[in-house]
C-alpha cells in the first residue's frame, strides 16, 4: 500500500463518518466498480438497502468482468456494459464490504473493514470493470503517469482476467454464483483472516442474462 493509498482511505473514512451523521448508510466504491442488486429482486438498490441488514457493513459478491477477445469487440460506452460483456472471473478480492452503517476503518481500496468480519449479501454483486476492455487497459499500461505512480504491476495483473476469460470454458453463473458466495462466506485468506478467499479456484462464469441492463 502506497502513501497515496493510505492518505486516500483515511480521507474517505473521515468523509464517511461525517456523512453518517446525516444518512443511514454510506457506500464506498472505486470508480470502475458498481454495486448491483440482483434483478430477480425487482427492486432498486436504494429500496433494497433500505431494509437490508447492515451491522456494520454489507458486501456484494465480487464479479471481475473480462473481455473475451476474438468474440467481444471494443466497448461502446453508449450502451450498457453488460449487454456487451458476457464473461467474468469470480474474484474474492472484489468481494468488499462497501456498504457501512456506522463509522468504521476501511482498508485501502475498501477491501476490508478493520476488526470486522464479512457478510456477503445473497442479492448484491460488485461488478468490477478494470479488465473489461483490452484496448483501454493497454492505454493505461502505457500511461507514463500511471507507471510513475506505481500502477504497472497492478495493471499487468488485470490482464490475468482477460487471459482467463479467453482460455477457460465458462461455467453457468446461475449455478456457480451461489456456490462462490457460499465458499467466500466460509473460507478466509490464510494471511488475512478477515478477507474471503477461494484458494486457487479460478472460477470463470457466463454472466446470467438477467444482468444485461444492470450496468
Amino acid at each position: 500500500m502506497t502513501v497515496g493509498d493510505r492518505t486516500r482511505i483515511a480521507f474517505l473514512n473521515s468523509e464517511a463518518a461525517r456523512h453518517l451523521m446525516n444518512y443511514e448508510l454510506v457506500i464506498g466504491l472505486d470508480v470502475d466498480e458498481f454495486l448491483v442488486v440482483d434483478p430477480r429482486c425487482n427492486e432498486s438498490l436504494k429500496s433494497y438497502l433500505s431494509h437490508a441488514r447492515c451491522t456494520p457493513s454489507i458486501s456484494g459478491l465480487g464479479v471481475d468482468v473480462g473481455q473475451k477477445t476474438g468474440m467481444e469487440g471494443k466497448i461502446d460506452v453508449r450502451k450498457p456494459f453488460l449487454s456487451q460483456r458476457s464473461f467474468a472471473l469470480i474474484d474474492s478480492q472484489y468481494t468488499k464490504p462497501v456498504v457501512i452503517s456506522k463509522p468504521v476503518r476501511w482498508g485501502a481500496g475498501f477491501h476490508r473493514v478493520k476488526n470486522h468480519n464479512y457478510r456477503i449479501d445473497k442479492n448484491l454483486y460488485i461488478f468490477h470493470f478494470g479488465s473489461f476492455d483490452l484496448d483501454i487497459l493497454q492505454q493505461k499500461i502505457s500511461d507514463k503517469f500511471k507507471i510513475q505512480s506505481g500502477w504497472s504491476k497492478h495493471l499487468e495483473q488485470r490482464k490475468r482476467t482477460i487471459n482467463l476469460v479467453v482460455r477457460k470454458k465458462p461455467l453457468d453463473g446461475n449455478v456457480f454464483l451461489p456456490v462462490a458466495r457460499l465458499l467466500q462466506t466460509i473460507i478466509r485468506h490464510p494471511f488475512a483472516w478477515l478477507r474471503p478467499y477461494m484458494y486457487f479456484w479460478k472460477l470463470v462464469i457466463q454472466i446470467p442474462e438477467r444482468f444485461r441492463d444492470s450496468v
